[in-house]
């Protein structure tokens, strides 16, 4: 159950944290809109409903939500396909109503099976994606600033072409730009004194010293100055004719449309998943550890796609940048969120004019240091020296999100820590152990408290492996739960494979009924009489005749 916190308890931290966030959600809401050939203000709108809407709604202290990367390319195709924004409108509202009605089936207990592992293999991996996708814009190359974290780019390109396309664009001023702004945040963290001035982000602080810089080279005409398609491009409403049309309703004719239901569909899918794994990111970035209802997360996030639809915005997801930005910066409670959400809507209708003057390089220098936190190399090492079973799922979540995409690194990381699990449960059913005699073999297999399904492979390929004309005793006494499946294999083993290789079998400790919550075993009974289980080759030999009658008497 998630621990009850008081919002407004750490209104200064969460200030701090939550203009920290809008900094970097600021741009990232303009560059997937762009990205996803939607109106620029739609990202906007997904971030001021993701902010305030999901931020109020949602229990997770720290995670925030807004337009994400991995919708990019669903937004683009269907808004193609569909040849009109308001009719994609229509799918992001049923994408909505689909989660909600996921949320209330308990669907976000799905969640409680992402490995540690494989969350932190993500989490790295997307720490690396940004540290690899702004490092152009930290030297003056913003031709890929649309908010995609893909490794394939639309124009055929790709992330390490871009660096290396980034060298013939190098930008004295924004280098610079960029160093201070680091050395700013580094210090912030770091000196001592400037730790004292909690209330001020060092975020903020670099944005500011960014923009006056960028303002005295411009004065000075300086050709360190950093042209304007290197700044922040926000949309500036000059009247209520603009703001009218920045509001675009969805078609609701177009809900009889099958395509329409197929990409509402896929988007709740897609959007559901991503939530899902950035929610238990977030809780794993926690520094207080706290849980989050995750079945109340896809009610909120439900609700805030249907507004954003509503509204003319994009879907939202739960996003990781976003929210590790947010706990980097110190947030407590989710009021960081709603703050963030709020700064938004008051800077597109308050002071855009003065937003756009914000360097790309000071943001991308924000988002360095968030990318090193997540891909640091005291976390891979951590991995490294827990074993091969959890650093194999880990690095492989890391490079395949890198280098495919989110979902599908995290569906190849929980492929393989299954394939390690289900390796894990050939050893971890039964204690095998043999006793060798001059007239013959006692075989015994002593199974673990649990045995399941999953068992029953390594089970029956023990049980056909047993050599002719030996003994083998199965005891189950510490047994408190053994699947229908692998009794079925010990009755045939024992009435007929047993049978004809002479094995005398012995089962000792089984029970009349086995039975788990949400399983029905009650039919399952004793397969064997008390006679059987009693029986012994009469050829074992005598030393061990007082042995195997304690065995038998228990």
């Amino acid at each position: 159950m998630t621990k009850k916190t008081n919002i407004f308890g750490h209104l200064k931290s969460d200030f701090a944290s939550g203009l920290v966030v809008f900094l970097v959600a600021l741009p990232l809401c303009l560059g997937i809109a762009m990205a996803s050939g939607a109106p620029l203000f739609s990202g906007i709108i997904a971030g001021v409903v993701g902010g305030i809407v999901v931020g109020y709604l949602s229990k997770s202290h720290v995670s925030v939500s807004g337009p994400a990367a991995g919708l990019t390319a669903i937004v683009l195709t269907a808004i193609t396909e569909f040849g009109a924004f308001n009719i994609f409108l229509t799918a992001v509202l049923l994408a909505g109503i689909l989660q909600l009605i996921l949320g209330f089936v308990k669907a976000g207990s799905i969640s409680n099976y992402f490995p540690n592992n494989v969350i932190e293999g993500m989490l790295a991996g997307i720490g690396v994606i940004i540290i690899l996708k702004q490092l152009p814009h930290a030297v003056g190359y913003d031709a890929d600033y649309e908010g995609d974290i893909a490794f394939a780019q639309a124009d055929g390109s790709n992330t390490f072409s871009t660096l290396l396309g980034a060298l013939d664009y190098v930008q004295l001023g924004a280098i610079i730009i960029t160093l201070i702004s680091l050395a700013i945040l580094i210090a912030w963290d770091k000196v001592p004194f400037l730790k004292k001035l909690k209330l001020i982000p060092g975020a903020l602080v670099a944005v500011t010293v960014g923009v006056i810089l960028n303002e005295l080279f411009i004065a000075s005409g300086s050709p360190l100055a950093i042209a304007k398609e290197h700044l922040v491009a926000l949309p500036v409403p000059t009247s209520l004719e603009d703001f009218q049309n920045i509001l675009v309703l969805p078609d609701f004719t177009a809900i009889t449309n099958p395509k329409v239901w197929i990409v509402g569909l896929t988007i709740a899918i897609v959007a559901s998943i991503e939530s899902l794994l950035c929610i238990e990111a977030a809780d794993r970035l926690d520094p207080q550890k706290r849980f989050t209802d995750t079945n109340n997360e896809l009610r909120a996030q439900g609700i805030g796609n249907i507004v954003s639809s509503l509204l003319g915005g994009l879907p939202m997801t739960s996003v990781v940048v976003r929210t590790s930005a947010n706990v980097n910066a110190g947030a407590k409670t989710k009021m960081s969120a709603i703050v963030h959400g709020a700064l938004l809507l008051v800077s597109v209708l308050v002071i855009p004019v003065i937003l756009n003057k914000i360097p790309l390089a000071t943001l991308a220098a924000v988002l360095l240091l968030v990318g090193y936190k997540l891909a640091k190399p005291s976390t891979i090492m951590h991995f490294w020296h827990k074993g091969k079973y959890q650093f194999i799922p880990f690095a492989a979540t890391l490079l395949a999100v890198v280098f495919l995409d989110l979902l599908k690194g995290v569906a190849l990381g929980m492929i393989i820590s299954i394939i390690f699990v289900l390796r894990g449960n050939l050893k971890r059913a039964y204690y095998f152990r043999k006793e060798e005699y001059e007239d013959g073999d006692i075989i015994h297999i002593d199974l673990a408290q649990e045995v399941s399904f999953l068992n029953k492979a390594a089970i029956k390929l023990t049980l056909n492996n047993l050599p002719e004309n030996s003994n083998v005793i199965i005891n189950a006494s510490d047994t408190v739960y053994i699947a229908h499946d692998v009794i079925d294999l010990i009755k045939e083993f024992k009435q007929i494979n047993a049978v004809e290789k002479h094995i005398d079998v012995t089962l000792i400790g089984f029970k009349e009924a086995y039975e788990l919550d949400n399983t029905n075993y009650e039919n399952n009974h004793v397969f064997l009489e008390h006679d059987a289980l009693i029986k012994y080759r009469t050829n074992s030999i005598s030393s061990h005749k007082e042995a195997i009658e304690e065995l038998t008497a228990n």
